[in-house]
This record gives C-alpha cells, sequence and structure tokens, in this order.
C-alpha cells in the first residue's frame, strides 16, 4: 500500500488566516487526509507558516518592530486557529526553524555545486532612502498601458497588463516614497526554460487528468515558453545564501518556502523523512490555491528535479479563489471573514464553518460566499436534515426502548431498498473523493442523513408503534444503523460532528470498512443521551456580521 504525503500551502505570516484560504487549501486537504487515514494508509500532512520575504519587513517597518517579531505573533495566531478549527496536521512548522535554514540552504548548495545555477548580472530598482533593493511589488506609478495610477512594478489592476518595473512612468518607491534608482547587482538564476521540454512531457501528456484549471494555467505558461527565475535577492530578511561573496543576500521566497514542505517532514521524521520524499511507493499530493499553481507545478517540480533525488508530486488539486459578498477579499480593506474572528464570534460551530466552506468550494471556478447562504446551509441542511435526522433517530430510541437498539424483525421490501441505497452511497462518495470533487462527496456524506429522513418519514414509527410494535422495533434498527454510517461518512468534512454521534451512539469510532454495513450496533447495545447536533443561526448574528464588513 502506496504512503501518502500531503502538503497544504504555507500561509504567509504576515496576517491571520481568512475563509478564501480555507476553502481553496486547508479544508479540501483535510477532508482528504482524513479519509486516507480512515483508509488505513500511512499519511503524512505537512505544513507551516511562510515568515520571510519582503512584504513582512516592510509590515515590521510600518510597525516599527522586527521582521521576526510579526512572525512570531502571527505564526501563533495561525497556529491556534488552525488546531481549534480541527485542522489534522502532523506537523505545523515554519521556515525560520533551524531545521528548515539547514535544509534549504543545503538544497541550494546541492544544485549550486551541481551546476544548476546560472548567474546574472542585472539593474534594479534602489531605494536610495531606505538602502534596500526594491522588490517589483514594492514600486508604484503610472501605468503605460492605461495610464492609470498605482500601477505595480509588476502588474496593472486597472486594466490586468504584466508589467516590469522599469516600464512604470514616475516610479516611486512603496517603502519611503522616494525616487528609485537603477543599480547593478549580481544573482543566482534557476534556468527553467532548461526543464521545459521535461515539464512539458510530464505536465500536458503524463498528466491529463489534473483539474482543467491546474493543467490550463501550466499549459499557458509552457505556451508561452519558460525563462531563467532568480533564486537569490538582495534583503536582509531570509536564508542567507549560502555562498562565498554573497553577503547581504537571501534565497528568494518562491525558492524557500517550498522547501518548507521538506524541512517539516524532517523534522517530524529526523530518521525517516527520505523515505517521503525520495521513494517512488510515496504519492505526494500538494493543496494549494490558484496563485501558486505555476510554483507547485513547474517551478518546484524543476527544483526537485534539478536536485535529482526526489520524487515529484503526483496530483495539485489547486482550487480557484472564494469571493465574500460578491467581492473579492481584500485583507487591506478589511474585506474578509478571519478565521481565529469566527472562532471567537460562532464557539462550537467548526463544522458549521468547514461545511458551507465545503458545500460552496470554488474548485473550478471562482466562487461567493454570503453570510446569508451561510445562515441558509446551517438552517436549512445542517439543522433540518442532518441534526433532524440524528436527533429523531435517537430520541425515539430512548422514548420506546429505554435507550436500547431495538433487535430487527422481518425486513419489507422497502427497507432493502433502503438499505441498497444506503450502501450505493459508499462508491459514489468515496470516487469522489479520490477524485477531489470533494463538494460532490459532501452532497454523497449527507445522502446518509436525507437517506435516513426519508425513511422515518416514510415509515412513520410514531403512528405504527401503536399497531404494530414489531415493526417499529425493525424500523427504529435500520434507523440507527443509518446514524452510524453516517457518523463515519461525516468524518473527514465535519470531525466534530462525527465525534458527537459516535459519542452518542456509544459505538467508538467505527472504521471506513464499516461503511453500508447494517450490523454496527448490535441488539441490546446502550446509546447515550441525545444532544442537539446544531443550532439554528438567528437573522441578528447574520447582520452583526454583514455591519462588521461594512465598517
Amino acid at each position: 500500500m502506496k504512503r501518502h504525503l500531503i502538503t497544504a500551502a504555507l500561509p504567509y505570516a504576515n496576517g491571520g488566516i481568512h475563509i478564501g484560504h480555507l476553502a481553496g487549501v486547508y479544508v479540501p486537504a483535510d477532508i482528504y487526509v482524513r479519509y486516507l487515514r480512515l483508509r488505513g494508509h500511512e499519511v503524512m500532512l505537512v505544513c507551516g507558516s511562510d515568515e520571510h520575504g519582503v512584504p513582512i519587513t516592510i509590515k515590521a517597518r510600518k510597525e516599527g518592530t522586527t521582521p521576526q517579531a510579526i512572525v512570531d505573533r502571527y505564526h501563533e495566531v495561525i497556529k491556534r486557529s488552525f488546531a481549534e478549527f480541527g485542522m489534522s496536521f502532523d506537523i505545523y512548522s515554519r521556515t525560520t526553524s533551524p531545521t528548515h535554514f539547514q535544509t534549504a540552504s543545503e538544497f541550494f548548495r546541492t544544485l549550486y555545486d551541481k551546476g544548476e545555477f546560472s548567474e546574472q548580472t542585472s539593474q534594479q530598482y534602489f531605494d536610495p532612502e531606505a538602502g534596500i533593493f526594491l522588490a517589483d511589488r514594492y514600486i508604484t506609478g503610472t501605468c503605460p498601458k492605461c495610464g492609470a495610477p498605482g500601477a505595480y512594478g509588476d502588474q496593472c489592476e486597472k486594466c490586468g497588463s504584466s508589467l516590469a518595473a522599469t516600464e512604470l512612468i514616475d516610479p516611486k518607491s512603496a517603502v519611503t516614497g522616494a525616487t528609485p534608482v537603477l543599480k547593478e547587482t549580481l544573482h543566482w538564476y534557476l534556468p527553467l526554460d532548461k526543464h521545459e521540454a521535461f515539464l512539458r512531457q510530464w505536465i500536458l501528456e503524463d498528466h491529463k487528468e489534473w483539474k482543467t484549471n491546474v493543467y490550463g494555467q501550466c499549459k499557458s505558461w509552457l505556451d508561452a515558453g519558460l525563462q531563467p527565475r532568480a533564486v537569490s535577492r538582495d534583503l536582509d530578511w531570509g536564508i542567507p545564501v549560502p555562498v562565498e561573496g554573497a553577503e547581504g543576500k537571501v534565497l528568494y521566497v518562491w525558492f524557500d518556502a517550498p522547501i518548507g514542505y521538506i524541512s517539516a517532514t524532517r523534522e517530524l521524521d529526523p530518521a525517516g523523512w527520505e523515505r517521503w520524499w525520495k521513494d517512488p511507493q510515496t504519492e505526494m499530493i500538494h493543496f494549494i490555491g490558484k496563485d501558486n499553481i505555476v510554483f507547485h507545478c513547474i517551478m518546484f517540480p524543476a527544483m526537485l528535479r534539478a536536485h535529482g533525488d526526489y520524487i515529484l508530486p503526483q496530483n495539485v488539486p489547486a482550487n480557484e479563489f472564494l469571493n465574500l459578498e460578491g467581492d473579492k477579499i481584500s485583507t487591506s480593506r478589511g474585506w474578509a471573514v478571519w478565521l481565529h474572528e469566527y472562532l471567537e464570534e460562532f464557539p462550537g460551530k467548526q463544522d458549521v464553518l468547514r461545511y458551507v466552506l465545503c458545500a460552496n468550494a470554488p474548485e473550478t471556478k471562482d466562487n461567493d460566499f454570503t453570510w446569508r447562504d451561510f445562515q441558509a446551509r446551517a438552517n436549512n441542511e445542517l439543522v433540518a436534515v442532518l441534526g433532524n435526522f440524528v436527533n429523531r433517530a435517537l430520541v425515539l430510541t430512548t422514548k420506546y426502548y429505554d435507550g436500547r437498539t431495538p433487535a430487527p424483525g422481518p425486513l419489507t421490501d422497502y427497507d432493502r431498498e433502503t438499505i441498497s441505497e444506503l450502501q450505493a452511497l459508499r462508491s459514489g462518495l468515496e470516487s469522489n473523493i479520490e477524485g477531489f470533487r470533494f463538494r460532490e462527496a459532501l452532497k454523497d456524506a449527507m445522502g446518509f442523513a436525507r437517506l435516513g429522513n426519508k425513511y422515518l418519514a416514510d415509515t412513520e414509527p410514531w403512528k405504527v408503534v401503536k399497531t404494530d410494535p414489531a415493526r417499529v422495533e425493525t424500523i427504529m434498527n435500520l434507523a440507527l444503523q443509518i446514524t452510524a454510517n453516517l457518523a463515519i461518512a461525516s468524518e473527514p468534512f465535519m470531525p466534530f460532528t462525527a465525534e458527537k454521534i459516535t459519542r452518542m451512539l456509544g459505538t467508538g469510532n467505527l472504521g471506513w470498512d464499516s461503511l453500508g454495513r447494517i450490523d454496527l450496533l448490535s441488539p441490546g447495545h446502550v446509546i447515550g443521551t441525545p444532544e442537539l447536533l446544531f443550532e439554528r443561526i438567528e437573522d441578528e448574528q447574520i447582520e452583526a456580521q454583514i455591519a462588521k464588513l461594512k465598517r
């Protein structure tokens, strides 16, 4: 049986986690990993904070503190909110760790010693007041294409044109407002063009099963032709380039960050980490958002191949973007729903957010989160369907049989039909999860609750108990078996809810192999006290969240 190495994109440690990150990366990754673990596979889920790069130095400068203080603060915020949200990382590390410094330095040095880099001298913008070279994103000016002010050195957000910083009209430093000057500097480049033929074959021919949005973006890049890309930059915050005479230069964060997956694995399993990264029996999957597709499908594989010892990803099931109330999420404008704030304001409702974000996931195109939809799904699906079924099954068992599982009698044709439908749900659920179609998989999991509700509504045990009590024993036994199946099926999506159901059933973890069986609770098995799984989300709560966005 293959082992599975699952990576989730390293969140950038200059802010918290918002719902766009969750829907795009972390909820899908956690669903997939929980499923694999339930199937009994050997799995590792690695992640950590991405803590280098210019935006962190800019934030530190603005706040009058150090980059280390910034990343320390946000690393803890992110790590704590992930843990409370139920993310089942095997390790949540960080790129300022000693293990990462060592791993990234060794990786660079291996490529350097093999002659995999080219050295190039170029003219780059330098801020004479701050005394630093400027990243393209921190140079602003007038767009040469459309004339809009405030264009960045890499892109004009008004017309969407890609730009070079030197094309900007009247460029200014976003750090000090000074006019930058061009200054000569030496850097090391990874010649992506050298790997283009391999990447074209590997992606476009060997991985046609990849999601269309991922495949299409890769094809677009490859068709445009790959160019050498700098792996170092002039900065005093980051991993120093481990070459003599490279003082004041650090590894570029695009090169440094994905090595964080390797260093996190090494930190967790110092003796056995290589079997996760160098053994062809390991299947590696990257969960990312669409802004990271090129880095994980083209650049990181080129790095791994240049090194020579590492496996390449089997799949990169990237999602598109989640918008908020019809507008693009913008942390600078405060147009976001932050995970740590949600957890404070909706205590105990992690699974409600997990459910809504999966049901509305931007799997192949951008999608929209609205608070009204959140309320509707919570009330009409979680409360009215899932919660209602489980509550009715447990309450009726408690009422009629003092909480003991009744023994089933003869099955009717309708019972057999229901059992057949129950068992059919498993194959669709497994197929959709393994195909990274998590929205469809969630519908399959909810299918167990819908089937149970329909079964109770059609058989009406509360009426039949007066005329045919023996028949009701069969009905309630099957209702409890469906409930146990629901606990198994919902665990990858709503782990807190699944744990509550199994606790109320008194069964413990039933295991995925039990899914579809109708003998999970033996006659006479005592269930626990029924509790409501979900509460209604009231209008006032939703109005408060909408008002908060508009402040």
